[in-house]
Formats: C-alpha cells, structure tokens, sequence
C-alpha cells in the first residue's frame, strides 16, 4: 500500500492509539486525532488505493479538467471506507492571468480540521458567518448550485498568496483553496466539481504528476 498515515493537522507521524475507542491516532504534537492517508506521489495506482479506502465519501476534481492541468495531490482522513471523514484534492496548471495555479478542494465533516490546514485558517471549521452574506462565487457539483463564501485565513492574510472559499454540500464542508489570491477568478466561468469515487474508465483518461503543492 503506497499511502502513509500522517496527522491531519501537521505533516508528523502518527502511531495507532488502539485503546481509543473512537479508532483515532496519536500524534506527539496534537495528541488523538485522525490520521491522514496520504501517497508519496500522485499516480493513477495510488489514487486507485485513494478511493478504495474513501469509496464511501465524496472525492471531487474540476470536471473536465482543462489541457495542461493535472492532479498533483489527494489525501483522505479515515480510519477505513466506512468511516471516512474527509477527502483532498489538488489540481494545478497555469492560467493566462495567473501563470502557475494551484487548486486544492477539500470535503469534510465538520470539525475535522484538513480544510483550515490547507487554507490556513484559525479556526478547524469555515465560521458561522458564512451564509449570513451574499456569497463569494457559485459552482455545480452536477445539476446542483452550490453557494461558497470567502474566508478569512489568518497567517495567509499577510502574504495574500491564497484565496479561500467555503459552503456545504451534501451536507458537509467544502472548501476551494486557491492558490495565488487571484485565481480565485477562475471560479466565475461556471466551475463544475465532479464526485469522481465511482467512477471507472474515464479515469485512466486523467493526467497525474507534476510538483505537489504545500498544505
């Protein structure tokens, strides 16, 4: 198995906590907690070994991918199909405007922190605040409309070398990480996110590899 078990919250080992009763694991810095699935390099084999262990949880790409844009990145947060707490992805290409782009989406359950990770953010969840606001941008996941609204990073803010966007759908967090700040653009021309967890022969058709971004 080419996946490797890391906490959600920093890059550090984690070591099974079998006396937990919620399965989680243990990381020196950030004590219980879930452990990451995450692949030395993104390949089409190992993002096999991804959804396997994910089949029951939503992993969304842009879909169709546009020419010269590949999956750098996945990543799941779980302790098996049937208890996954949230999924990674990561695409990046370049863009007239921007050059080099990176876009990571993340779903998740509420509380379980990979999207503040990736986004950089204080809090593990996007804030009560959103949806009290007209929203930033919306995308389709499928036939349905889907509301996000920017969040504010907290270390990120000084730099400003991301934007942020977050909503629900289907019920849990989903997060759009876009990295530089002004890729966020690119979601006004009718982004689509597609649950590609079931799919099959489409897949061998999706471009892997390149530099993997950080989060």
């Amino acid at each position: 198995m080419s996946l490797a078990a890391s906490c959600v919250r920093c890059s550090g080992p984690v070591l099974e906590a079998p006396d937990d009763p919620d399965g989680r694991w243990s990381c020196p810095q950030h004590g219980l907690t879930r452990a990451l699935w995450h692949a030395g390099e993104a390949t089409y084999d190992a993002f096999g070994e991804h959804l396997a262990v994910s089949r029951q949880f939503p992993t969304y790409l842009p879909w169709p991918l546009s020419p010269g844009w590949s999956v750098t990145d996945f990543a799941a947060v779980g302790d098996g199909p049937e208890r996954t707490r949230a999924t990674l992805t990561c695409v990046s290409g370049t863009s007239e405007l921007d050059g080099p782009v990176d876009v990571l989406v993340v779903a998740e359950e509420a509380g379980t922190g990979l999207g503040a990770r990736c986004a950089s953010t204080r809090y593990d969840d996007p804030g009560a605040e959103i949806g009290h606001r007209p929203p930033a941008v919306r995308i389709r996941i499928g036939s349905q409309a889907v509301s996000l609204w920017d969040v504010s990073t907290s270390s990120a803010d000084d730099e400003f070398d991301r934007s942020v966007v977050a909503g629900e759908a289907g019920g849990r967090w989903l997060w759009i990480v876009l990295r530089p700040a002004s890729a966020l653009l690119l979601l006004r021309d009718d982004w689509i996110l597609r649950d590609v967890s079931h799919l099959g022969p489409q897949l061998v058709e999706l471009p892997f590899g390149g530099p993997r971004p950080s989060w």
